[in-house]
């Protein structure tokens, strides 16, 4: 595998600025979730009744057969549950996933969350799993969750969330749907962009640990004290960082059968209550944040370096070693991936193939580089990059007696040791670098060789963070 397709850095420590509306510290996302009537069950055409997130001890599919219970629960979910929610959340803007089918068996429901004012967006046709299909099949099936959701809703969805999906799941929903965004994913607590679909696709990440989803399932939630602490302290920790200038998203996952059960809803209202305490809190729906984000944050332009092809990295990246395009050749055969796509990740990669080459390679790598204000420079010969370096810590400006100083030295260092005298001047003065020259000219061989090979990598390190910033 050449080309790791895992994005394992994502923002890194660069992480982009927010702005969210009117400075606030914090967007709180909450999704309710409205899979009711789109379950698993033989009425609908499944082979099985449905087995996930209900108040039954390790459920199983009961195949061909309807489940009495199973069905009563979800039920409970439309006809008690999500009036519940609404009374809580009508006056907040939250998005609701809401499954095709499920939507089409509810139409009161439907009502109440477009009179709310809330973002409707799609949860696939059916609340069923998608990791077996095929993908002609699962393509098929967000053609029609599209169709029916436009039909129901009265107009098309702007996001997508699948949910129980596939590998295939993001790039099907890419190509078929026009959305503003697609939610499948956990990976970020900010959106971003990805390249789905054959094409730039905003990814809203969503959660499955701030999510009453916790209550269903074995590892989590027993009652309602520990999910509303855990939003609390979810809440706090990201408004403390939008405090100090990061701002994040925090979302929110809730089902209308699991938070519209009594003892979980009265935590969720205290959850709410201390939320609204805080000043700067942008409650908003998956849709304003999609927009906002690809209005400041619009996808970057140009090939990405693991997407390059070998002629193109080489070009891009064969002179960051001095002279020594072999370096980026090899780079280029090793498993890259959208990780590698910075500064830190193309250094890395050259490195490892500067690291791996034998002594021999690796001093024509340190021969290759020109003498500081040496006659290639006096000459107008050096590198563009070089160029810039050497004249960046002064050295294009030697008085006589500076130059010949430095011409004298170069000589007695390459005398001793059999190669230049090698130095990031990007990290130095001109003081600085004639007092490491003076100290590291009476290393051994072995000493400086270390050291020079460590300086090489700093320079190309340089030239990476240089390039990317441009």
């Amino acid at each position: 595998m050449k080309r790791y397709p895992r994005d394992m850095t994502g923002y890194g420590g660069a992480v982009p600025a927010a702005q969210w509306p009117n400075g606030a510290k914090i967007a709180v996302q909450i999704v309710l979730n409205y899979e009711e009537g789109g379950e698993n069950n033989i009425l609908h055409g499944d082979a099985a009744s449905e087995a996930f997130l209900s108040e039954i001890t390790g459920a199983a599919p009961w195949q061909g057969q309807r489940h009495w219970n199973m069905e009563s629960i979800y039920e409970y979910g439309s006809r008690a549950g999500f009036w519940r929610v609404h009374k809580l959340l009508k006056d907040t803007p939250i998005t609701v996933y809401g499954v095709a089918t499920a939507l089409m068996r509810a139409p009161q429901q439907l009502k109440a969350m477009k009179e709310a004012g809330w973002e409707i967006a799609s949860h696939g046709l059916k609340w069923i799993e998608h990791k077996d299909m095929e993908p002609q099949e699962e393509r098929a099936q967000i053609r029609e969750a599209i169709r029916l959701h436009t039909e129901v809703v009265g107009e098309a969805p702007r996001g997508w969330y699948t949910g129980r999906c596939s590998m295939n799941t993001v790039d099907l929903a890419a190509e078929e749907g026009d959305f503003a965004y697609i939610a499948d994913s956990y990976a970020d607590d900010l959106p971003y962009w990805v390249r789905a679909g054959g094409k730039d696709q905003l990814i809203v990440p969503y959660t499955m640990d701030c999510n009453d989803m916790r209550f269903a399932i074995q590892a989590g939630y027993t009652n309602g004290d520990q999910f509303e602490s855990y939003l609390k302290d979810s809440f706090d920790m990201l408004y403390a960082e939008g405090a100090e200038g990061a701002p994040k998203m925090l979302s929110i996952g809730l089902h209308c059968r699991l938070i519209g059960r009594p003892g979980r809803a009265m935590a969720l209202k205290r959850a709410l209550e201390h939320f609204a305490k805080h000043d700067g809190v942008w409650f908003a729906t998956r849709e304003q944040i999609a927009d906002h984000w690809a209005s400041l944050h619009p996808p970057a332009e140009g090939t990405a370096p693991s997407d390059m092809d070998r002629e193109t990295f080489v070009a891009e990246f064969g002179g960051m070693f001095e002279h020594s395009p072999w370096i980026a050749e090899g780079a280029f055969e090793l498993e890259l991936g959208a990780t590698h796509d910075n500064a830190a990740g193309i250094h890395n990669a050259l490195a490892r193939v500067f690291r791996n080459a034998s002594e021999e390679q690796r001093l024509g790598v340190l021969t290759a580089h020109p003498d500081l204000a040496g006659k290639l420079a006096a000459a107008g010969r050096l590198t563009k990059e070089s160029t810039a370096e050497q004249a960046g810590a002064g050295l294009d400006l030697l008085t006589d007696e500076e130059r010949e100083t430095f011409q004298n030295l170069n000589a007695e260092y390459v005398e001793r040791h059999g190669f230049p005298f090698i130095i990031a001047v990007k990290d130095n003065t001109k003081s600085s670098i004639l007092e490491a020259f003076h100290r590291r000219i009476k290393n051994d061989r072995d000493t400086e060789f270390s050291e020079a090979c460590r300086q090489v990598e700093r320079i190309a390190e340089l030239r990476l963070i240089e390039r990317f910033a441009s």
